[in-house]
Order: structure tokens, then sequence, then C-alpha cells
């Protein structure tokens, strides 16, 4: 027994010390390659890596690491490489680490993997083996571009200038004239063989407008709407995919579904505007890899085939509709005879550049079933989805051959039946049933805002389908926007406030499509003022580290030659006046790769925007007399008894000459950033002049007011600090006072809801804030809850707007981070490595809880009052630190994770009254009497 109990004891301190050996202090995962995790495709040959930590060690940071690059995996396994060995760099940054190794080769794969050394000099374990694949080079691609018909033969009019609402008749006659099969969505096959021994298979995939991949039979991929939309005249994006483990031994097909997406808006049933780059088309190359080292590919070329598809009408305006009678089973798998398909027609390559899509992908994130059913009209029943999303139905459904089922959508009832006179009809979804058994479809082409599915003509879940009406088996709604991960939370203790992060949240996603939308329905155009307006929501809640780089592209391919940036990009449709040329629109041009800077601390926005930003603040330079700008749209929708459009309480050179103030001072801190040193000169005295003249044109002494004296006139030269300093107390009070005599209410609206609530969190005016928007009358975030919208909607009143799904009047959301979580990027450290603190309770707030998952690690503020105490914790992420502000004086009473002392915490003092520590990783809980 002795003997026994001293083994057991014995293998006890081996494993003991086996764990102990093999447990590392610090540990590198969440490893990103151009800030993707997965699927990582890059167009540059000149990468950046990054990665977070985790540590048993509360303080604890990076103090070195080290990063192989090779092009096997074997090759790491052994501790080496054949790319990049760094060895061991002694550094703290963990991101926006640079590639120098070996050139890199075109459309090819490489592994990588790192590890740290932390603050002891302890060193991590490796880290799992990543890889990302390089793009191809222009000289890569062999394939064809392939089609039904050529561009020529379609008849396809050309040109921006097709404004439906009031398109003259001849104009409209030239759409009339297109070739129907320019317009049809088809199906393309491709049957080929692939020997024993598959080492590696990529394919490369275009197809304009979208497209749907199958291979043998299987669509290849999740997304939903590929590629993403762009200026097709100059960027065209194409989708890689790993088909290694897909790929049959012997036969193989692969299937392509086109339809015409906003590469072909050619009308039909609801349209905007038309635009059209070409009829449907297919760029498709293959790389196959085999263990014995040979190679093959796969293209589109001549030997393919097409047939119209099953989808007989598809419009990303109008809608879809399907005929389950054209349907051809097993057309896109091994075995199919294509004898009566036709050989496709080579096709014009469109003009842009090739690239590959590097932003997120279009993907269903939620799925929504029927809450209510209701029956307004004989025969009509309207199916309530119970949230307003930008999306498609599918449904299930029963009955006889040639029996249709149409879906009309839409987020708004009038008596009752779906309405959508004012986010554009008629969009519907129409399915030709084949009759027999369940059939099962959604549409692949076409998308819309709605709530509610309105269908004639059907039987609701009954028992049986041998009645005159075809069976609704079942019915659903599908959510789908960018995949662009949620990166933010916020939760109070106001319920007004919780359910308006909500609004704004759904309305967002539903505007974040290819690119970020104004609305799911009506336009779907990328408005531009919405991107920077609402900025720093948008970073808090999402992760644009990919998704922001491909809106500025966006805005560069649609610069004019002489500067200009429209207000829409791309721009689809050119539009007239100020709905072209807006100031607080194109400036999102140069404000945007400002605030990417901040929130990442990534220099390359700036390095690759800098001549568009530059171009375009020489445009409003050109544009301006005495340096004051008097063009656009000004405070578009702002509130008043006026109906919303233009600005009618701001005059219109207050926001211009404000925005180009903005632009050019942004300008002149990135030109000596990037050490354009006469630039920056330059741009910074043109700031300077720019401030002067707003002051002397636009300010009244006598009154101490700017502008017609609106909150809008006053709150944005604030929040710019355009005002002189003499000047400021009596320019805020003058706002004060003019938000307590419209009894505590907003007149301000998409442009100044931004200035005013900053101006009021940065000038200590919180509970003014606070007041503003707790509380359920218009204007107000409050009203529209009480009138049970889902989503954010166009105007204050949902009631007179167009659209209950715009998220252009969500810039609470920065209130909601930087004031009532604290969280604020420090803009003298951009990137979140080292960030601020500093919680403010307003109003009857008792908590306030929530995080922000920046590229270190998550970061938590969590708040509360107990009694007489102010309670906060906080989590920063390892290899970071933060500087926290605590709203109390009573430094005497500060308790730090319950003791009066730490040692990663400096106590720094009273700082304007308020009590200022800074400190390392870890989570920490202070306590402080208020």
């Amino acid at each position: 027994m002795i003997k026994k109990a001293s083994l057991q004891f014995s293998l006890l301190l081996l494993l003991t010390f086996f764990a102990i050996s093999t447990s590392y202090a610090i540990e590198p995962n969440k490893l990103t390659c151009q800030y993707a995790a997965e699927q990582v495709i890059i167009n540059d040959m000149s990468p950046h890596f990054g990665w977070q930590l985790t540590s048993k060690q509360k303080g604890d940071k990076q103090t070195a690491f080290q990063l192989l690059v090779a092009s096997e995996p074997e090759i790491l396994k052994e501790g080496l490489s054949d790319y990049w060995d760094s060895n061991k760099i002694l550094t703290s940054q963990s991101q926006h680490i640079a590639y120098a190794g070996k050139p890199l080769q075109y459309k090819s794969r490489y592994y990588w993997k790192m590890r740290v050394w932390n603050a002891q000099n302890e060193l991590s374990s490796w880290s799992e083996t990543k890889y990302f694949d390089t793009a191809l080079s222009p000289n890569d691609w062999t394939a064809l571009w392939i089609g039904a018909i050529s561009h020529q033969d379609a008849k396809l009019p050309s040109g921006r200038n097709f404004h439906t609402p009031g398109l003259n008749p001849q104009l409209a006659q030239l759409w009339d004239s297109v070739v129907p099969l320019a317009k049809r969505s088809i199906l393309l096959r491709k049957d080929f063989t692939a020997a024993s021994g598959i080492k590696h298979a990529r394919v490369y995939v275009c197809g304009l407008g979208h497209y749907e991949l199958s291979l043998n039979g299987k669509k290849v991929g999740d997304s939903e709407f590929s590629p993403l939309w762009s200026e097709y005249d100059k960027t065209v994006y194409y989708n890689m995919y790993d088909i290694t483990h897909e790929l049959n031994m012997g036969a193989n097909t692969f299937g392509v579904i086109l339809g015409n997406g906003m590469y072909n808006v050619a009308g039909g049933r609801y349209t905007k505007f038309r635009v059209s780059f070409g009829p449907p088309t297919l760029l498709l190359q293959t790389f196959i890899e085999y263990k014995d080292g040979t190679k093959e590919m796969i293209v589109s070329d001549r030997s393919w085939k097409y047939t119209p598809s099953a989808i007989s009408f598809n419009c990303i305006l109008g809608g879809e509709d399907y005929d389950a009678n054209l349907e051809q089973v097993g057309w896109d798998n091994i075995g199919f005879t294509d004898n009566s398909w036709s050989s496709v027609v080579l096709q014009d390559a469109p003009r842009g550049k090739l690239l590959a899509q590097t932003a997120p992908p279009i993907k269903i994130s939620e799925t929504y079933s029927v809450k209510t059913v209701a029956e307004p009209l004989q025969g009509i029943q309207v199916f309530d989805m119970g949230q307003n999303i930008a999306g498609f139905p599918s449904l299930k459904v029963q009955g006889k051959k040639g029996q249709k089922v149409r879906m009309l959508v839409g987020e708004v009832l009038k008596d009752g039946l779906v309405d959508q006179s004012k986010s554009g009809g008629p969009h519907y979804y129409e399915y030709t049933l084949k009759g027999g058994l369940v059939e099962e479809w959604k549409p692949r082409f076409a998308y819309y805002g709605f709530q509610y599915i309105q269908i004639e003509g059907v039987d609701w879940k009954k028992d049986s389908s041998k009645g005159s009406k075809p069976l609704l088996v079942d019915l659903n709604a599908h959510f789908v926007h960018s995949s662009a991960p949620a990166t933010g939370s916020f939760e109070s203790s106001n319920e007004i406030f919780n359910r308006t992060h909500f609004l704004i949240d759904k309305s967002t996603r539903s505007n974040m499509q290819s690119v970020l939308t104004d609305c799911p329905h009506r336009e779907k155009l990328g408005w531009l003022e919405e991107t920077h307006l609402n900025a720093p929501g948008l970073f808090f809640n999402y992760d644009l580290s990919r998704y922001f780089p491909k809106i500025q592209r966006d805005m560069q391919d649609a610069q004019t030659a002489d500067g200009l940036v429209p207000d829409i990009a791309p721009e689809y449709v050119i539009f007239d006046g100020g709905f072209r040329d807006s100031p607080e629109w194109g400036s999102a041009a140069v404000i945007n790769p400002w605030n990417y800077y901040t929130w990442y601390g990534d220099q390359s926005l700036l390095h690759t925007s800098y001549p568009t930003m530059k171009r375009y603040a020489d445009y409003l330079t050109s544009k301006a007399k005495d340096n004051i700008l008097s063009h656009g749209l000004g405070d578009w929708y702002d509130y008043g008894p006026h109906s919303a459009g233009v600005s009618r309480n701001t005059p219109i050179e207050i926001t211009a000459t404000g925005h180009y103030y903005y632009v050019v001072k942004i300008l002149s801190q990135t030109a000596k950033i990037l050490h354009y040193d006469s630039d920056a000169a330059d741009y910074s005295l043109l700031a300077e002049n720019i401030r002067c003249s707003f002051n002397k044109h636009l300010f009244n002494q006598e009154t101490q007011q700017y502008g017609s004296g609106s909150q809008c006139s006053n709150a944005l030269p604030l929040f710019l600090d355009i005002v002189e300093p003499q000047n400021r107390k009596a320019v805020l009070d003058n706002l004060l006072a003019d938000i307590k005599a419209k009894g505590m209410r907003l007149s301000t609206g998409d442009v100044g809801n931004r200035y005013l609530y900053q101006a009021l969190a940065t000038n200590d005016q919180n509970e003014t804030m606070f007041k503003l928007h707790n509380h359920y009358e218009v204007p107000g975030y409050g009203f529209q809850i009480k009138m049970g919208v889902t989503t954010l909607t166009e105007q204050w009143d949902p009631r007179n707007g167009d659209s209950w799904n715009h998220f252009m009047m969500g810039q609470i959301e920065e209130w909601f981070f930087k004031t009532l979580l604290g969280i604020n990027p420090d803009e003298t450290k951009p990137g979140f490595q080292h960030f601020i603190i500093k919680p403010q309770p307003v109003g009857d707030l008792s908590f306030v809880k929530g995080h922000y998952d920046s590229l270190y690690g998550r970061i938590e503020s969590d708040w509360k009052i107990e009694k007489k105490e102010f309670v906060l914790r906080v989590n920063i992420p390892i290899n970071s630190s933060a500087s926290i502000v605590l709203p109390s004086n009573k430094i005497e009473s500060l308790l730090i994770d319950g003791q009066r002392n730490s040692p990663l915490v400096d106590i720094v003092g009273l700082v304007e009254n308020k009590i200022h520590l800074e400190l390392s990783s870890g989570e920490y809980i202070f306590k402080v009497k208020r």
C-alpha cells in the first residue's frame, strides 16, 4: 500500500511539474493579417500582422516578439521559415507589424506564426499557425469574360443621367429598347476533371452584377450579393474560395447563376434610377496544384454553356420572380446533359481594375419567423415578422403546378395593407409552383427594407393542400448585411437610451451593405454624410477595419477631374445642385481617413487617400469667396414647423464653411504626419484664414451668435473650435438659452445633430443632453419608441418621413459610448493601445455598462451608483494602458480593489476637480464617494 501511494504521489508531482512547465505567463491569440482572421486575401504584397494577448499577470505587456512566415506549414513546425524570420524584435507593438521578408509572389499562400516575450522577459508558446493568400496579378488572368449577349447587341444605354422620376420619354424609350436577354438571369456550367493527389485548389470568381457559385451541386461560400458593388468603370471586385476539399478526384462541375445587381439596373417595376455597365457577365479562374508538383487551370472561356435560369425577373430595386417550372434538375452537378444549352458569348471586360474583395461579404445574420397574421381584406393575409430589416423573405409552399405566390413586402401598413408609397414600389417577389411536394424558395439577387409580408390567395399552415389555394407551409424573413463583426455593447438604467441603441443598431446594420446606404429600399445609395457624422458610433459598434477602406475607395473612384467628391459614392446616378455637391457630404473623403487613423492607429488610409483629400480641399477653395462657402444642402432635415429637407433653421454658409475648415484642418494635420512639411504649413495657414473669415462674416458681435442663432449655428463652431476664446462662454450660453426656450428640445437635423450633441458633451453640459433625450415627445428618439418602430426612422416624427429604416439621426451613439460609458480614444496616441475612460453620470442614471472590442482586446466600462458611492469596474486589455477620470473630487475616499493603493495604479491626483489615474492592463474596481 505504501509503495502504491508513493507511486501515485510521484506521478502527481510529475503531472504537476509538466503542467507548470507548459503553462505560459502570456499567450498570443486572435491573430490577424490585414485585420482579417480567416479567409485572408491581400492585394498589397506588403501585409501587416496583429494579435491580441492574454496573461495571468495583471499589468502584463509585450516587450518583444518573433514572427515567422513560410511557404509551407511543415517548415513552421520546425521553427523555421523560408520567407521571413523577424528574430526577436524589442517592441510593445502588437498591431501593424509590417512584413519585412523576401518579396511575396502573386496567387500564393503563406503561413505564419509568432510568439512574444512579456514584461518579465518570459517567452510565450508559439501561436497557432495562420495563413493568407495573395491576389492574382493582372498577368495571371487568362480567363475570358463570358455571358449570354454582348454589350453591343444588348442595346443597353450608357451614362448616369437616368434619374427615373421625371425621366423624359426619349430617354425612357432607350431602356424600353433593351434586348430582354440582357436583363435575364442566366445559368452557366462547365464540366471538368481533376486528377488524384490534389494539394491545393483555389477558385477566383467575379460574376457581375451578382453571382452564386456551386461545385458539384453545392453552393460555394455562404455570402449573399457577391461581389460587393463598386464604381465598375474604376474598380471591380472578385472573390477567392479554397475548394481543395470540395473537389472530386475525377469528374466535377462548376455552376454559376448570374443576376443584375447594381451592375445592370435596367428597370422593370420600381426604379429610382437606371444604370448599366453591361449585361450579366462571368470571369472565373481555378488553379489546381497536385502533390506531384503539376498544375492545372480551369477558366471561363468558349467551352462553357449557358441557358436562362428559372429567375424570370431580377432587379435590385424592383424584386425577383422565380418560375420553378423552368428549373433544370441537376444542372450544376456531374452527369447533367446540356445539349440543349447554348454556347456562351465572349464579352467585353468591365473597365475597372480587378481587385480581390477584402471587405467583409454580405451574409444572412438573423432569420425571423412570423409573429402575427392578419387578414385586412378577404383572401389577403399580412404577416408581421416583428422586426424591420433589410433582406428578403423565404417560403415553403405546396400546391398545383402553375399557381403563383406573390410576396409584397414593406415596412409600414395603410389600412392594414402593405404600403410602399414612400419606400419605392412596386417591389415584390413572385414564385410559380411546379406542383407536388413542398417547395422551398428564397430570392438571390434582390432585397428590400420590410417588416410585413402581404400575400394574397394562400392557405396559411392548414392541414391539407387539396384546396384551390396553395398551402403556405412556412414563411421567414432573412436579415442581410455586411458581416463586419460587432464590437460594442451598451446598456443603462434608462430604457429610452437602451431602446434607442437597439433602434440605431438595427437600422445601421440594415444599411451596412456593399456601401453604407441611406435606406434599404427606395434608393440603396451611399450618401456620404452619414459615414462621417455617425463615424464614432459606427466604429464603437462594428469592426470597420476592412469595411471603411472599401468605402474610401468608392469615394476616390467617384471623385471628378476637378476634385469634386459627389454626395453619393459610387455615383450610379448624377443628381443636381446640392444633391451632388454639398461640402457636408463630400468632406467624408477627408474626415473618414482621419477617423480611421484615430481608431486603429493605422496611417495607411491617410497615405492612399492623401491625393483625394488634397484635391477635394483645393476644390472647395476654388468655390469659396473670401474663404466662405455658400452651396449645398446644409443641416439637412433640421427640425421645425417646416417640411423637412434643405436646411431652414441654419444658413448654409455655417455648415458648408464649417466643413471646409474641418477638411483643411485635418489635411494640414495629415500632411504633418506624412511629412509633407510644405503642405502642412500651407494648409495650416489656410485653416486659420478660414477660421478668421468664419468669425468675421458669420459671427454677430452684438448678439454673440453665429448665423441665425440656431442650435446648429452655434454648436458647430463650438465643437470645431472656431469660436474665439473670449466668446466661447457667451456662445455656449446662447446655445443653452435656445434649447431652454424650445422646452429642452432640439432643432437640428442630419448634420447639426452631431455638433449639437458633442458641443454639449465637450462643454460639460451633459445634464442638458440628458434632458434633450429623456422623454417621449417629438423631436426625440423616445417619440419613435412610443410610435412602436423597430428601426430608426428618417425624420424625428416617423409619420412625416418616407423611410422607417434610416440611421442618419443615430449620432447619439457617440454620446452613449464616449460620455456615458466614458470610453475615449487618446488622439495623441491613436489606436487604443492607450485610451481614456471618463464616465459621466447624468440625470437619474443608476448604472451604465458596455464594452468596445479594440484591436488590443476588450475594453469594459461598468459603473453604478450605490447610495453615495460611485463604483466603476473597468477592464484594460493586456498590452495596453488607460487613463481613468472619476467623477468625484473626494480622493481621500478612493478604494482600488478594496485597497487604498495598487502598485499598478498611479494616482495622479485632482485635475479640474476630478480624480485622475493611470493604470496598466487588468480588471479593476474603483469606489469613491460622490
